[in-house]
């Protein structure tokens, strides 16, 4: 309720800021000065948006895409198009992931495209992943194709999220011998 009057060895910043208008400032008032506030942490809103979230109990069938961080923690049977992304330990998706950033820790069943992709200890990941930089953590399910390329997410749109026109009786699997007629 009262204004405590500053130290004279406390750092003192007037409100307004500085107004370098010329006019010197004669008289002093308890109101205009004040203690140099300490550094608050960043507001969400000024330096990160907050993660756009899929909860747990959440089943989307369709395609989801943001511009920001998405974090799964539901059931997805779509692609998924972001920024950022983040998958929960009970997560699913049953469609493609493309995002700058992509830590998995559930089960992912289609491709992944990410500049910067980890598979953590728990994920299950089954489909190709392409990507400048990949961590496979100890423990983690992969099965397919990791490949490195300088521009993983130009190819999201191509021929590996659509079926191939060709059909093979290996069920394409490479290692597998054709069947004797």
């Amino acid at each position: 309720m009262f204004t405590k009057k500053p130290d004279p060895s406390e750092s003192v910043t007037k409100l307004g800021g500085d107004r370098s208008s010329g006019a010197s400032d004669t008289k002093s008032s308890p109101f205009t000065e004040r203690p140099t506030p300490k550094p608050k942490a960043p507001s969400p809103s000024v330096g990160k948006m907050i993660p756009s979230i899929i909860g747990e109990d959440l089943v989307i069938t369709g395609n989801v895409s943001s511009k920001g961080e998405i974090q799964v923690d539901g059931q997805l049977n779509g692609d998924i198009n972001c920024g950022s992304l983040l998958l929960g330990d009970k997560a699913q998706i049953n469609g493609s992931v493309t995002a700058e950033d992509v830590v998995v820790r559930g089960k992912v069943m289609g491709s992944i495209r990410g500049l910067r992709v980890t598979l953590q200890a728990q994920s299950h990941v089954e489909g190709d992943v392409y990507h400048q930089g990949l961590a496979i953590e100890q423990g983690a399910y992969f099965e397919g194709k990791s490949r490195r390329s300088d521009d993983p997410m130009a190819g999201a749109s191509s021929s590996d999220s659509q079926p191939s026109s060709s059909a093979s009786s290996d069920s394409g699997n490479p290692f597998s011998k054709p069947a004797a007629e």
